[in-house]
């Protein structure tokens, strides 16, 4: 039976986590996950949970105790932000390629510089191309529920797995959410029995060899046909999930798009107010909408491509800059998958919330503005964009339409 409670995104985690009761936890404190290695070191020292856990110096120590309580047999599990996670940095690619499937909360956090503590996505979009799983929440329920599903993804994929919430908005908010019984939680992650790991006597191996250049591209093409494979593990684990809970998860929310004439594509807590700008907005007679992304790796290319295919004009919105010169990285991820669908929508761009900055409804009309001029004009202009920043460049009508041939010839 379910169980109702009010607890932050943090104190969700560490309870998903005492349910769960992994082998070893691994871990440094870094604001603002800090929370939860603090709440799951209680449950220690309370004696509910039968877990090593390990006080270390570093988030690259950190996730050099996983890796070896991993490759020994172990369910490993740590949590981290912003820094911290950039601190693990070489530490993620051995993990992934080692197919060893720790789970990882990341606590979204802005990343130096300037210094900054407030959310945005600049430290996992950073590590999207590590090799990891990673799941996004936009609500406290949603972190809950997301560390419980990646622990059997994880397992299932031999992929390390991150779980993402955003800094203090989540992490620090409350908010009332629903539990399940530890037993509950118990039975649908199941018992981690590996069938190789390097205290297995009768089968001895090694883990993390050097990859020399006949066998290095192998590793690298398995680790990817790994993430692809992924995918239906991850949709049979969130119908898993839904028989047991009545909450149904997919790689993404669709969210009144199915007359929508416009919508935007958000991951996170910002989904949110787009939904209550969304919900304004049909009041008002107009037709948008909202997708909210839940799984960013694997990217879900051909479903994203088709729901975002329902609309004329769609803004994705990026809460990290890529400083790549053609928007961020889910954007260039998205769009890139409308390339060879016919009546593809036009497709913007728009950077928001970097450092914590807020999305307001306001903003969201900005943008679905936009959005519908773009249809009328037939014309997207400069398809990078921000939204939310005080930028002397662009005139008090918006943002700088100049064409190619304004600036280049």
């Amino acid at each position: 039976m379910a169980k109702k409670d009010r607890m932050s995104g943090n104190e969700a985690v560490a309870t998903a986590l005492r349910q769960i009761n992994p082998d070893v936890m691994g871990a440094f404190p870094i604001t603002p996950s800090t929370e939860i290695p603090e709440y799951f070191s209680q449950f220690m020292a309370d004696g509910e949970v039968d877990t090593e856990f390990v006080a270390v110096e570093s988030e690259h120590s950190a996730m050099s105790v996983c890796i070896g309580a991993s490759a020994a047999g172990a369910r490993a599990v740590t949590a981290t932000s912003s820094c911290g996670l950039a601190y693990m940095w070489e530490l993620l690619y051995v993990a992934a390629s080692s197919r060893l499937p720790i789970c990882m909360a990341v606590v979204n956090r802005a990343l130096t510089g300037p210094i900054n503590i407030n959310n945005d996505h600049s430290d996992s979009m950073g590590a999207r191309d590590s090799g990891w799983i990673q799941i996004y929440a936009e609500t406290n329920q949603e972190v809950y529920d997301n560390m419980i599903q990646a622990i059997p993804i994880a397992e299932a994929t031999r992929l390390p797995i991150m779980v993402c919430q955003d800094g203090f908005i989540t992490s620090h908010g409350v908010s009332n959410i629903e539990l399940l019984e530890d037993e509950e939680v118990r039975e649908f992650v199941g018992e981690y029995n590996p069938e190789n790991y390097l205290l297995k006597e009768e089968n001895p191996l090694a883990v993390g060899p050097y990859g020399i250049s006949p066998y290095y591209m192998e590793v690298k093409r398995a680790q990817a046909q790994a993430m692809k494979d992924s995918m239906p593990i991850i949709i049979q684990t969130a119908r898993k999930f839904e028989d047991l809970t009545g909450r149904k998860y997919r790689f993404f929310e669709e969210y009144m798009m199915d007359d929508a004439e416009v919508a935007v594509v958000v991951i996170g807590s910002s989904a949110g107010t787009g939904k209550d700008a969304v919900d304004r907005l049909r009041a008002e007679g107009k037709k948008v909408g909202l997708i909210k992304l839940r799984v960013f790796r694997p990217f879900p290319r051909v479903p994203l491509a088709m729901a975002m295919c329902k609309v004329k004009a769609v803004a994705i919105m990026d809460k990290a800059e890529g400083f790549s010169n053609s928007g961020g990285p889910l954007f260039n991820e998205a769009r890139n998958s409308l390339y060879d669908l016919p009546g593809r929508p036009y497709a913007i761009n728009y950077i928001y919330g970097l450092g914590g900055r807020d999305i307001t409804v306001e903003n969201y009309y900005e943008i679905f503005n936009d959005l519908f001029i773009i249809v009328d004009t037939y014309d997207p202009g400069d398809v990078y964009r921000y939204v939310g920043v005080r930028d002397s460049r662009y005139d008090e009508g918006g943002f700088d339409h100049r064409t190619y041939d304004d600036v280049y010839r």
